[in-house]
């Protein structure tokens, strides 16, 4: 997955103002920030800049990746989205990609934050306002992309309301992100949602405590990016976990692999959430087709 040139340009030029070393204490105070759930204390021009290089292209790729499984699946063709938390506009970019023609409106409290999302989505409605206590315009796709665990309160009904043809919610790739899906997963699957994705079935998740459901999407670092962080690696893999569910029924996938595809000479075990429950197949080169095709599958991929 490679984030937008444009806006990474934009991103870069952005970040040369601010200057090298304010930025690299700026990503440190924001990541310490992050690990202890509280907000960093930093200048808007370092805030800024620091989110931009360090967690919008990670929050870009996690949604790219969910929208592109519900672009695939989704019964019903989008032409308004709603991002709620929008932030500097990384899903709202993402739904841009799968449904081009859509008209997107963000809504965001963070004025500063939402003035950068500006910048690289020009045509999209901005709506600067807390989503705790403002209404939602009802729109075909609702997308709350890491924003629920800083509203700090349910509204996954009201989130559920404003959707006429899907919700999308993505949460960090941890217990406790996991936790607030599964939970609204549960609620809104008896208030009557149907499954898009990531799950085979409608049935309660498989997955209990201690272990938790999450993907991962590969993202590409700038060399920047990699500076800022003193990492070698030309990338990182940014977990989330997801639920889109749908007001009509679709074909859901009819296993989904939970885990990455462990390789070994002439076999290939799959780890896999199935209508049944959890299970391991493994694929052999006996059987060429299923081989061939289990030698191309992605922790998160539907199979078979």
């Amino acid at each position: 997955m490679h984030f937008p040139e444009p806006v990474r340009r934009s991103i870069e030029d952005r970040a040369n103002d601010v200057g090298f070393t304010a930025l690299k204490r700026a990503a440190a105070v924001m990541s310490q920030a992050y690990r202890e759930g509280r907000t960093a204390r930093l200048s808007d021009a370092e805030r800024v800049a620091a989110y931009l290089l360090t967690r919008m292209p990670a929050t870009y790729a996690a949604t790219y990746s969910v929208l592109r499984e519900v672009h695939r699946r989704l019964p019903h063709p989008v032409t308004t989205v709603l991002d709620i938390g929008a932030g500097t506009g990384a899903a709202s970019l993402a739904a841009q990609t799968w449904f081009p023609s859509a008209a997107v409106t963000m809504l965001e409290r963070d004025s500063v934050l939402s003035q950068a999302a500006r910048t690289w989505l020009p045509a999209a409605a901005l709506l600067t306002a807390d989503a705790r206590t403002t209404p939602f315009p009802p729109s075909d796709l609702v997308i709350a992309s890491y924003s629920l665990g800083e509203l700090r309160e349910s509204i996954a009904q009201r989130l559920w309301q404003a959707a006429r043809v899907a919700l999308v919610i993505v949460e960090p790739g941890t217990p406790a992100g996991f936790a607030r899906i599964r939970e609204i997963r549960a609620q809104l699957l008896q208030a009557g949602a149907r499954m898009l994705a990531p799950c085979p079935a409608e049935t309660a998740c498989p997955i209990a405590d201690p272990d938790w459901c999450h993907f991962a999407a590969r993202v590409e670092r700038s060399s920047l990016h990699r500076r800022l962080k003193d990492a070698e690696l030309g990338y990182e893999d940014e977990k989330f976990s997801y639920v889109a569910l749908a007001r009509d029924a679709a074909p859901l996938a009819g296993a989904r692999v939970i885990r990455r595809p462990h390789h070994q000479p002439g076999l290939i075990a799959i780890d896999t959430c199935t209508p049944a429950g959890l299970g391991t197949e493994r694929v052999t080169k006996r059987d060429r087709e299923a081989f061939r095709r289990a030698r191309k599958l992605a922790w998160g991929d539907p199979w078979p």
